[in-house]
């Protein structure tokens, strides 16, 4: 069988039943990408005699006798496809994990397509962008500008590797072959929580290709917490590698080490397992209360109180609430619930690992190398110079990779057999057994004056953790920022993080924000209600304001500075742009027209230790190296870390030579999430630059005989006075001195800064069907000065079509034996193209940031207040509130039919 790929002939033949994805991967093709092996999200997209098709689910052999071509063989750097230039200069992605399938997809659109891109583009996901920058790209809209000379800052430059990007050349983790590679795949538990009795491994040891079958006998048996921060004591010990005791359905029972990943599939099916069963317990108010399955032991020092299965509680009092409430003219109750979301990067986890002279290195999907390399080494008693970590680009996060759980097991695997092992989640292994946003059920209780002012503000939060405590504590202090956004003299905050038999929750966009915003934003438009007040002019009478404290969780001394009004302007742009498109026509006749808004503030870092380190030096070829820990996973923070170099170094951004996210080639970093990637990072980077830039000046002006205030950097030239000197020679001058113009600088999370956005929708509701139709989002946001204008528009808008997933279409559906029943892009359903709509970002001007160049990040913060936005314009369009996420047709439909009955005297 012969198979032409990118107009070269191959002999190679395809395995019994192999994909086309599979089989062009191993021919050398990456740019094929995996997302879910299932025709649901259009990474893998090729063409086949000019027609794109899912590589996924092609079978290998049909490509015999037919011509295929792949990202890499449409265009090259240098020589672009039209589409991929369209792509380079949008910028029409962000982490570019879905890019090569979109280019793919998108080059053969007739003009008919480009018009009806909701049907044209159905069939590829991307859960980065929000989709208007890729539609830019698909109609030829450019957007990257060129930056001049030291002015880098506040210009929508593009991405350092955009062109490595749209021409599938960049390498994401998986991106590779070695010689003697094994493949481990893991036996999951059936079981939400039982004991191993026993594990018999002998038929799936005498599986061809299978080598090792693991078992928790087999690993080290120490504590440690999956989850990643600088102080590794805010979170719980409380998980084994591999554990005798399983505690969810999904749980790693064994892992299966062979030649292939299917002889390694095979060997998980031959593993013979006994099980004793035990109770479980899967609802966090059940899981309190007293004779509860307990599922931790009493001896379990992570353990609040083991008999209620609680990791946590926090319970804070400011002033006096009983005073408070009898103070109020008005005072509104109510329980609000959210539920799991999955992250649904569309690059699954994964590591590779291998030894090379004595050495582990692991090559992994993580948002921090710096801090998977000190779990690593704890956990196999390695020294720090005996391993490496570093990532490649790595094809989305959202926080879900703020995790060490496939790192492990592939260590594990390569330090026991010397060979290179790689270990790749599935799909289906992302939704049950990767880290979903807490469930979390929410009570607030608010009492105001007639005048509107807040006299007491009430909130019980009780967090699902699930299995295990990963994120659980944190996410729950997090959630204090919905308490702090409005001033209220009483507070009083009690909180729980609860153990149930269901998967660990983790990290995600918004981190313990999003589903208290949901609940306190949803409270403060019923509370408006009642007070017969316009639920803006609520919110205005009690934001915070600079000069108040910023009272969350206790009144004493923070670290957080805020001297400007960014949430005030942000509501006031995000009504006037409400009311100037006021006369939006509805869908049609009898649809139900409403408008909802809602607010949230963020800190720029988190309260837990947060350090970065930069280091830069100018090499003989005149470039400067810029080494920088943190990963790039569609953040855009190693385009804003070029800026900034390339802005004090009186540069542009091609002169900066980026190394990144590599343990052996950069300083300490604690991870990008939290928004830290700019607001800590960039820090580093600004003052290395600034560093190399003085030491640079400092022998220009020694030189020349020029005072020092009298020099500055002019991209290949220093000017002093009236000398115009060229880099090169004061280079050659410093190196025969031996001199190096080379600085090293670490930045840490304090001071913090906060910041502001403001969510507006306009939407419409059908009575007969529940179906929500978006007719105008508009977010405004105080993201200070603004490194790249177009990344940080590209981000809000990436965060409002998470935010409308979480809100409207994303539904992590369990059953009662705690298995999840929909594990797959297709029913889970995160947005698509038709979904999202197009979203008027305002980005509000300020100059009160800490951050690099005085910018915050805008990542983390944008999604908070999407779903209390879309849960006010509901109520604002039927009458009716809904207090439980998601917002689907169903549920609509059922509370609109409830309501006309209860009105009518009729029954259902």
């Amino acid at each position: 069988m012969t198979y032409t790929v990118n107009g070269r002939d191959f002999a190679e033949e395809p395995d019994p039943g192999q994909c086309l994805r599979t089989f062009l991967r191993a021919l050398g093709h990456f740019g094929v990408k995996k997302g879910c092996d299932s025709g649901d999200c259009g990474a893998c997209t090729v063409w086949l005699d000019g027609s794109p098709v899912h590589s996924c689910i092609t079978p290998a052999f049909r490509a015999e006798g037919h011509e295929v071509t792949t990202i890499e063989g449409l265009g090259s750097p240098g020589d672009l496809h039209p589409a991929q230039r369209r792509f380079r200069d949008a910028p029409g992605f962000q982490c570019g994990f879905c890019t090569a399938g979109m280019i793919m997809t998108s080059a053969t659109f007739t003009e008919a397509q480009k018009a009806d891109l909701p049907r044209a583009l159905k069939g590829n996901l991307c859960r980065c962008t929000g989709y208007r920058a890729i539609e830019d790209a698909v109609k030829g809209v450019a957007s990257v500008q060129t930056a001049a000379p030291g002015r880098a800052v506040g210009t929508s430059v593009g991405a350092p590797a955009a062109e490595d990007v749209v021409t599938g050349r960049a390498e994401f983790t998986m991106d590779t072959r070695m010689e003697g590679m094994l493949h481990l795949k893991v036996l999951h538990s059936p079981h939400a929580h039982a004991r191993i009795v026993s594990i018999d491994r002998t038929a799936a040891l005498a599986v061809p290709g299978v080598h090792r079958v693991y078992t928790w006998e087999d690993v080290p048996r120490k504590r440690f917490t999956t989850a990643i921060h600088t102080d590794h004591l805010v979170d719980p010990d409380d998980t084994y590698i591999l554990d005798d005791t399983v505690r969810f359905v999904g749980q790693r029972v064994a892992a299966v080490l062979a030649d292939t990943v299917g002889a390694a599939e095979e060997g998980c099916r031959k593993v013979e397992v006994e099980y004793e069963v035990l109770p479980a317990v899967f609802d966090p108010e059940e899981a309190m209360a007293e004779g509860a399955p307990q599922l931790h032991g009493s001896e379990d020092p992570f353990v609040r109180d083991s008999v209620h299965n609680l990791l946590l509680e926090i319970h804070s009092r400011i002033g006096d609430v009983d005073a408070g409430f009898a103070e109020a003219d008005v005072i509104h109750e109510a329980t609000y619930s959210s539920p799991r979301v999955q992250h649904a990067h569309l690059e699954t986890h994964g590591s590779i690992a291998w030894m090379e002279d004595g050495r582990l290195n692991v090559r992994t999907s993580s948002q921090s190398p710096s801090i998977a390399k000190v779990k690593l080494a704890y956990l196999f008693a390695l020294r720090p110079d005996q391993l490496r970590v570093f990532c490649k680009r790595v094809g989305g996060g959202f926080g879900g990779k703020q995790e060490v759980i496939s790192e492990d097991l592939a260590a594990l695997a390569a330090l026991d057999t010397g060979r290179p092992v790689s270990f790749e989640y599935t799909r289906e292994e992302e939704f049950t057994t990767a880290s979903p946003r807490h469930p979390m059920k929410l009570t607030v209780k608010l009492g105001a004056r007639s005048d509107g002012t807040l006299t007491a503000f009430q909130v019980r939060n009780v967090s699902n953790t699930g299995a295990y405590g990963n994120h659980g504590g944190e996410t729950l202090y997090a959630g204090g920022a919905a308490v702090m956004i409005y001033r209220c003299p009483n507070k009083k905050y009690d909180a729980f993080s609860v153990y149930t038999n269901t998967v660990p929750s983790g990290a995600l966009r918004g981190y313990g924000m999003t589903q208290p915003a949901f609940a306190v934003e949803s409270a403060m438009d019923e509370l408006a209600l009642a007070l017969h007040m316009d639920p803006l002019e609520l919110r205005r009478r009690n934001i915070v304001r600079p000069g108040d404290p910023l009272v969350a969780l206790h009144d004493g001394p923070d670290d957080v500075m805020f001297n400007e009004d960014g949430l005030g302007k942000c509501i006031d742009l995000v009504a006037g742009e409400l009311a100037r498109t006021a006369d939006q026509p509805s869908p049609g006749p009898g649809w139900l027209v409403g408008v909802g808004v809602a607010s949230s503030l963020h800190e720029t870092a988190p309260p837990t230790e947060h350090i970065s380190e930069a280091w830069i030096t100018l090499g003989d070829d005149l470039v400067y190296e810029l080494a920088v820990g943190t990963v790039e996973f569609g953040e855009g923070t190693s385009t804003a870390h070029v800026q900034i170099a390339a802005n004090q170094l009186g540069t542009i951004p091609s002169r900066i030579r980026l190394v990144q996210s590599d343990t052996d080639r950069t300083g300490f970093d604690t991870g990008a999430f939290a928004s830290a990637g700019l607001f800590v990072a960039g820090n580093a980077v600004l003052q290395a630059a600034n560093a190399v830039r003085d030491r640079i000046l400092e022998f220009a002006a020694a030189h020349t005989g020029v005072h020092l205030v009298m020099c500055s950097m002019d991209d290949e030239h220093v000017v002093c006075g009236d000398e115009r000197v060229s880099l090169a020679a004061l280079v050659a001058l410093a190196r025969a001195r031996g001199i190096r113009f080379t600085a090293a600088r670490k930045a840490y999370g304090s001071p913090r800064s906060v910041t502001s956005n403001t969510q507006g929708f306009r939407i419409a509701v059908h009575p007969v069907t529940g179906e929500i139709r978006i007719l105008y989002s508009v977010q405004a946001a105080d993201a200070g000065v603004l490194i790249n204008p177009e990344q940080v528009r590209g981000q809000v808008e990436g965060g409002v079509a998470q935010g409308i997933g979480f809100a409207l279409t994303e539904n992590y559906q369990v059953d009662a034996e705690g298995v999840m029943a929909n594990p797959n892009l297709r029913n889970y359903r995160i947005p698509t193209y038709a979904d999202v709509p197009r979203t008027h970002v305002l980005l509000v001007g300020s100059s009160d940031s800490v951050g690099a160049m005085r910018s915050k990040g805008m990542a983390e913060c944008c999604i908070n207040p999407v779903a209390p936005a879309l849960a006010n314009a509901l109520r604002d369009a039927t009458g009716i509130r809904y207090r439980e996420l998601p917002l689907t047709p169903e549920r609509i439909y059922g509370r609109l039919v409830e309501s006309r009955s209860a009105r009518t005297g009729t029954r259902r």
